[in-house]
């Protein structure tokens, strides 16, 4: 059983866990409430996956139940790239239907695996105090309970980390050794499949192998070709599946839209460099900065009894790896995206809880240090707790009221196709059901989809010059409703327009004209606009 270490202390300690682990349920309770409520629009995490990627990445599955084929050729298609989470949540609306909802528990209740995975882990060394400062960390702190109740991949990647990690500790008490390795690279796979970052993850599962095996390398070697040789096989056969199914385009195109403009500069270079561990620091800003602090306490005095071997435990220098790694992902890509921070958090807080444990075992000022810092972190959890309470009882529902309002809108005024499109396309059909393709991404340009899908709808946050210019090349716009939805200033209101095939089905030559402007035959004269 998960806390069967706690039964073995007795007296006043034993109350203080008990009434430990009532915080830890209570908050954990809280991460499940209010499913379908928007991202709280007060946080200072801009992110656009609060508008889309819940929708991206369950586009599969929710196509699947919802229009009998999860394929939408010529529109963006992930699963290719990264099939994991859509394949269980396409098992998950077997049963639930499709809905927010459903794809959030789904999030939700991975983030209870993953808390849980988190204890294990530290249980294998430290007493069990130390995997329940670690969980009530995760489960009180505002970015988590923000970014853990999106159905978005790193909850997923997480649980598959952790897993993975739990493993490797775990790899001397399996007898078959080869086996349990095995494991392991098919786990690694499946990271991958999940979200493609997890590459930067593997010197971390490496580590984490070789330091407790490095004097005896026959056995080292033995488990790292298992693991790699299964790894590559599998990898390799989900590869062979995707180009003869003929889906190595979409597959393909994931990683070129992931391509972001490289800095140029020594001023731009640095702020690329900085922009990735501010990132990090603002999921926490008394926490994070704590454990970079102590973190560095720890290599700075390496000679000193109470942190001579932590840099070579594996789960303490696995974890770090892992947070690093992800700061390393978002340097490379240079995208500091707030939820790549999610999977850095929890390996931030597994280093936190380790070092904490290390101190208060100490005799004299390691003892004392420790002592102070677990007073800052009770402290720290106070206040993130006031803060996840106040999220808690001031849901805020715009957004998906805004797309609610929005499908109802279209249904009582049929306008051809019932189809949408929207950058945020994919959320829309995940809340309401509408059929909708995206207005950003896609295998093929938006001029020939909507030729092909020919939607009688267009809705977008800001109009954009670019997109206008190419919706101008087959239709003309008629705005007709507009829809308040987040607090963000960029991300404020949604606006609906009619789109009217051109006559005669015409088209415009981008050579001839500036289709990028409001054109005659548009009506954009609602107010606001």
């Amino acid at each position: 059983m998960v806390f069967q270490g706690v039964r073995q202390v007795k007296g006043w300690k034993s109350l203080g866990y008990s009434l430990v682990i009532l915080y830890i349920a209570l908050f954990g309770v809280m991460h499940a409430v209010h499913l379908s409520a928007d991202f709280p629009h007060s946080t200072a995490w801009p992110d656009w996956a609060k508008y889309t990627d819940e929708g991206y990445w369950g586009k599969a599955a929710v196509h699947s139940h919802l229009f009998g084929d999860w394929y939408v050729p010529g529109d963006f298609n992930p699963a290719p790239a990264v099939p994991v989470l859509p394949s269980l949540e396409w098992i998950l609306f077997y049963v639930t239907g499709v809905s927010i909802q459903a794809a959030r528990g789904l999030a939700v209740f991975l983030f209870f695996v993953n808390l849980l995975l988190v204890y294990r882990l530290l249980c294998v060394r430290w007493p069990p105090w130390t995997g329940l400062l670690a969980i009530a960390i995760l489960v009180s702190s505002p970015f988590l309970y923000c970014f853990s109740r999106l159905a978005i991949l790193e909850p997923l990647l997480l649980t598959l980390t952790l897993s993975a990690m739990n493993l490797i500790l775990h790899l001397n008490k399996y007898r078959r050794q080869g086996l349990a390795a095995a494991a392991l690279g098919f786990l690694f796979t499946l990271m991958f499949l999940t979200k493609t970052n997890a590459i930067f993850f593997l010197p971390a599962l490496v580590w984490m192998i070789v330091v407790p095996l490095r004097h005896e390398r026959r056995q080292l070697y033995r488990i790292l070709l298992w693991a790699g040789c299964t790894s590559a096989a599998s990898l390799a056969v989900w590869m062979s599946l995707i180009v003869v199914k003929g889906y190595y385009n979409d597959f393909k195109y994931l990683f070129t839209i992931n391509v972001y403009e490289k800095p140029h500069g020594f001023v731009e270079r640095t702020v690329s460099l900085i922009i990735p561990w501010y990132r990090c620091l603002s999921a926490d800003f008394l926490l994070v900065p704590l454990t970079f602090a102590l973190v560095l306490g720890v290599f700075i005095n390496r000679r000193n009894k109470w942190s001579e071997d932590l840099p070579f435990d594996p789960l303490f220098g696995g974890s770090l790896l892992m947070a690093l790694g992800c700061i390393g992902f978002m340097t490379y890509q240079n995208n500091a995206s707030p939820r790549y921070c999610v999977v850095a958090d929890f390996f931030l807080t597994l280093v936190l809880a380790q070092i904490v444990a290390k101190l208060v075992h100490q005799n004299g000022g390691a003892r004392k240090i420790g002592a102070l810092v677990s007073a800052f972190i009770a402290l720290a959890v106070v206040q993130n707790s006031f803060q996840v309470t106040q999220y808690l009882l001031r849901p805020q529902y715009t957004f998906v009221d805004a797309t609610r309002h929005l499908t109802q809108y279209i249904d009582q005024h049929p306008n051809g196709n019932r189809v949408l499109s929207f950058a945020s396309a994919d959320d829309i059909t995940l809340m309401t059901g509408l059929n909708a393709i995206s207005d950003v991404f896609g295998t093929q340009d938006l001029p020939d989809k909507l030729m092909r899908y020919r939607p009688g709808w267009y809705a977008t946050w800001n109009l954009d010059p670019r997109i206008l210019a190419k919706i101008h090349i087959h239709y003309s716009l008629e705005q007709v409703a507009v829809f308040p939805a987040f607090g963000d200033r960029e991300m404020k209101e949604i606006r609906l327009f009619k789109l009217h095939a051109l006559p005669n089905g015409q088209s415009r030559s981008p050579n001839k004209m500036n289709l990028a402007i409001p054109l005659p035959d548009d009506q954009m004269n609602l107010p606001g606009q």
